[in-house]
């Protein structure tokens, strides 16, 4: 079940993401286009 909504800064993919997914998105980067994330770009759904 996706947790949040993960909207990327740069190409502006927005992904259903869980909090496991979310934490390796926070430390690698936007898994479309790999720009760097913060929390700010994750809303709770």
């Amino acid at each position: 079940m996706s947790e949040y909504e993960f909207t990327c800064p740069d190409c502006g993919q927005q992904i259903d993401v869980n909090t496991p997914v979310r934490e390796a998105t926070l430390s690698h980067g936007c898994p479309v286009c790999g720009a760097s994330v913060s929390q700010e770009h994750f809303s709770r759904q």
